[in-house]
């Protein structure tokens, strides 16, 4: 253990002996003062790790004495020791940002345990989250062995999720290799498992099948208009992992009566897994019935262009007779309108708002070096995105949301990839040009290493013409040409794609709020 030095200032500090050489023995080093001023000028001589402040000590008293460390020092931790529990007091100390809050008499193992917990906090929790995790280890590889129908997929990769988020709150990341090698191994069986099943899902011949992106509408979101007003938000992009990291903040306000989720229908892409959601319908429905709203890989068009419609649509043909409203917040001022004008959605049974920023978070990350820098791995991913929640009109709508009688489903249309292993492919000039899926004729690649299908319309997705295949990457590689090959894996090794098989892509969360009463 770190040899911590703390200071204590206190009036009394002749009857805290028995305390202070408690503290020695565990290996503090104690430095005692019998006043608020004794106690400013140490802190400005020496360097301490720890205040224990008494509340009431005459001259300058513990508040003011809390106030002038804080002007000065605003990250040394300070405990304030008070044998009054008078609310205001309290609520002073804890105004001005106290670490604890101690009241007299006080034991031992009381100082001792408020000291670990500021003090040792991340050792303690790194050493037990690393020996946790090394016993966990074993029971999640002998999972991975198991059989696994989508719903023992969707557990296994909550429970991966949740060990990786530990893992990111340690201090030296030891586990982080191991756990990524186990991420992996579970990413490749997954795969199998998909390539085994989907098919299946969509022609009906598998009747055990989750729900997919063309379904949700239907079963999770229509039949919630029947009493309030509800508030359907659509984050692009948003993985699971990014949704543990704004839940704390969301369920401040609301109550999160359902963490669900649904499968992503292939190819992982707004164009193909949004439009589905929408419209209730999938890719190959779409063109079919509404050609005017489908928008071709070969067309430069916005290829959701027409979600409003498709909703439209998709309720008419439910015969759901209500009114509704849809909104798209691509810059800050469309968030803000919506922000600004929370009646007008009430006025609606339901409201679909899309939010685009982790969409734009992924592909600037792509193409700009700033973003590349700032975001180069999964934690800083998920931490850039916490950060963009807390400023954005996203959470000041959830805030004033929070005040009406509403219901509120959150959920994405699919979720991204880390890409690190390029696999060579070629294509005609008219190949899309996604990383994760190709869609074109003659396409040449390792069939062992994707997912493909010369028949589109047995996934229900169109074609461009009779030859038109398609070929979607798998768990965290990426589709690159032979021609220029070195440069373009170096340019998109590292950043976060979509479009093909992954848990993070495919299993999305579909989170169902409510009101606090």
């Amino acid at each position: 253990m770190q040899n911590y030095k703390i200071l204590w200032a206190d009036d009394e500090i002749d009857l805290l002996k028995p305390h202070i050489l408690f503290l020695n023995n565990k290996g503090y080093d104690v430095v005692s003062v019998n006043n608020g001023n004794d106690a400013l000028e140490l802190i400005e001589e020496e360097s301490f790790d720890l205040v224990f402040l008494d509340e009431n000590m005459p001259g300058k008293s513990g508040l003011e004495t809390l106030t002038a460390i804080k002007a000065a020092h605003p990250n040394l931790p300070v405990v304030m020791i008070t044998k009054n529990e008078e609310e205001q007091i309290m609520e002073e100390a804890i105004g001005s940002k106290i670490a604890d809050y101690l009241i007299k008499p006080l034991n031992p193992n009381q100082i001792l345990l408020s000291a670990k917990r500021i003090l040792d906090n991340v050792r303690i929790i790194t050493e037990k989250t690393n020996l946790s995790y090394q016993q966990e280890f074993a029971k999640l590889s002998m999972a991975l062995s198991d059989d696994h129908d989508f719903e023992s997929w969707a557990e296994l990769y909550r429970k991966l999720i949740y060990w990786e988020l530990q893992i990111d709150n340690t201090e030296d990341k030891s586990m982080s290799e191991v756990f990524q090698m186990q991420k992996n191994e579970a990413n490749s069986k997954f795969t199998e498992y998909i390539k085994s099943h989907y098919e299946g899902w969509i022609t009906g011949s598998d009747t055990q099948k989750p729900l997919l992106s063309n379904e949700v509408m239907k079963e999770r979101v229509f039949p919630e208009t029947d009493s309030l007003p509800v508030i359907f938000i659509v984050i692009d992009n948003l993985r699971f992992d990014q949704w543990e990291t704004i839940e704390p903040e969301i369920s401040r306000l609301f109550e999160v009566e359902s963490k669900d989720y649904y499968y992503s229908i292939l190819p992982t892409t707004t164009a193909y897994a949004r439009n589905a959601l929408f419209s209730g319908l999938m890719p190959l429905e779409i063109e079919k019935m509404y050609p005017d709203y489908w928008v071709g890989e070969d067309d430069d068009r916005s290829k959701n262009s027409f979600e409003c419609e498709l909703l439209e649509r998709n309720l008419e043909r439910e015969r759901i007779a209500i009114s509704f409203s849809y909104h798209k917040v691509i810059h800050a001022k469309d968030g803000k309108t919506i922000s600004e004008n929370i009646e007008n959605l009430l006025d609606h049974k339901l409201n679909a708002i899309v939010y685009n920023f982790v969409d734009m978070l992924s592909h600037a990350r792509t193409d700009m070096q700033m973003i590349r820098e700032l975001a180069p791995d999964e934690s800083a991913y998920r931490s850039l995105t916490k950060t963009w929640f807390a400023h954005s009109s996203l959470f000041e709508t959830l805030k004033k949301l929070s005040e009406k009688e509403v219901k509120v489903i959150i959920t994405t249309d699919h979720g991204t990839i880390r890409v690190r292993r390029p696999e060579k492919i070629v294509g005609d000039r008219n190949t899309n040009t996604n990383l994760r899926f190709k869609q074109g004729k003659n396409l040449a690649y390792d069939e062992k290493a994707v997912y493909s299908t010369k028949n589109p319309e047995e996934l229900k997705l169109p074609k461009l013409n009779v030859s038109t295949s398609y070929a979607f990457a798998t768990e965290d590689s990426f589709f690159a040409y032979p021609n220029n090959y070195n440069y373009y894996v170096n340019y998109y090794r590292d950043t976060f794609q979509h479009g093909g098989i992954s848990m993070e892509e495919m299993i999305v969360p579909l989170i169902k709020l409510k009101s606090k009463p």
